[in-house]
């Protein structure tokens, strides 16, 4: 057991997916520290991602790009973190900004992985990884491992509330949705383009699973996502419940738990709907691997994938064929509902 009574910050990473994969690291660090103040600072718009974690004492904004945009600002958070007599920092993101914040701050110990740029400012240097020679769940935990922690599991976290559920439940009573449907939610969105699905294949899949299987089918989505969500209701012959711009993430996790089946690619909510336990997954993956980015555990998951000659992962922001993920059929994905056992009466 390390020493008691520390102060102890983490600085995290700026995706939901990635905040996500990062809890199994609060954790293990919480079970290291059983008695220590543990903080942890995040962008604004990962916050849901870690409220209500039990594992943490104090979530801390910090938006690099937004409210401490500035120098002045940053020093004002330097400020802020002094303030608070932190003992020790892991740094699970790479940035030097970062690295050097926590330096003028003054704390002590500072755990990270070393670069040429940052190696000084950090106390102790854990030799870098390739950023995909490991899941990111195993990416981030390799930290405090080298750093002398005891690592017990790596599984992640997302924690919802009565009141979440309760919204959820208003929602699916206002359409009409019972117990015994059917309740099939789609996620046609995502940060990425290239991670994208192509819209047509959304209606024809939803088509489908209204008119097949008998599903009432909900589409998900950011309220960025509701035109996507829209040009795929105009192309379909039935009609589904759009609700992107609906819930929040806690809601969307309470939506999850109550769900017979996600269709979803490599975002956000795939993880979210993981760690809540939904029913079933079905998980598009095109330019991503799930080797590195893919959702832990992998109880009541479907992975498609295909392999177009490409490099995997592939970072092409702006690839214009999209062909990894054209390459996964709508008929490919309802064969393999068929195959899980789902009926238009329900599912087996």
């Amino acid at each position: 057991m390390k020493e008691a009574h520390k102060k102890i910050l983490i600085f995290n990473v700026n995706w939901l997916g990635d905040v996500l994969f990062s809890t199994a690291t609060l954790r293990n660090i919480r079970r290291n520290y059983p008695d220590s103040f543990i903080a942890c600072v995040i962008p604004s718009r990962c916050y849901p991602i870690l409220k209500g974690n039990p594992h943490l004492d104090e979530i801390i904004i910090f938006d690099e790009k937004e409210r401490q945009r500035g120098t002045l600002a940053k020093l004002r958070f330097v400020q802020l973190l002094k303030s608070k007599n932190f003992d020790i920092v892991f740094l699970l993101h790479r940035s030097f900004t970062r690295a050097l914040i926590c330096r003028l701050a003054g704390i002590p110990e500072r755990f990270g992985y070393y670069t040429k740029k940052r190696g000084f400012l950090l106390t102790k240097r854990i030799a870098p990884l390739s950023k995909d020679a490991l899941h990111r769940i195993d990416y981030y935990l390799n930290i405090i491992e080298k750093a002398g922690l005891e690592v017990e599991d790596r599984y992640p976290e997302f924690f919802i509330s009565d009141k979440d559920i309760d919204f959820v439940d208003d929602f699916l009573n206002k359409n009409a949705i019972h117990e015994n449907d059917l309740l099939v939610a789609i996620n046609p969105g995502g940060n990425w383009l290239p991670k994208r699905w192509p819209g047509e294949y959304w209606a024809i899949l939803a088509d489908k699973l209204i008119s097949e299987f008998g599903a009432k089918v909900i589409v998900t989505g950011a309220p960025q996502d509701l035109s996507l969500a829209l040009s795929i209701k105009g192309l379909m012959k039935e009609k589904p419940i759009i609700a992107s711009g609906v819930f929040n993430l806690k809601q969307l996790g309470a939506l999850c738990k109550r769900i017979d089946l996600l269709i979803t690619a490599d975002t956000g909510p795939l993880h979210i709907a993981n760690a809540v336990g939904t029913k079933g997954i079905i998980a598009l993956f095109g330019p991503t691997s799930p080797e590195i980015t893919g959702p832990y555990p992998l109880k009541n998951i479907v992975i498609l994938s295909r392999d177009v000659g490409c490099k995997i992962p592939c970072y092409l922001a702006h690839c214009k064929d999209n062909r990894c993920m054209k390459a996964i059929t709508p008929e490919e994905v309802i064969e393999k509902i068929r195959s899980l056992g789902y009926r238009a009466i329900g599912f087996k």
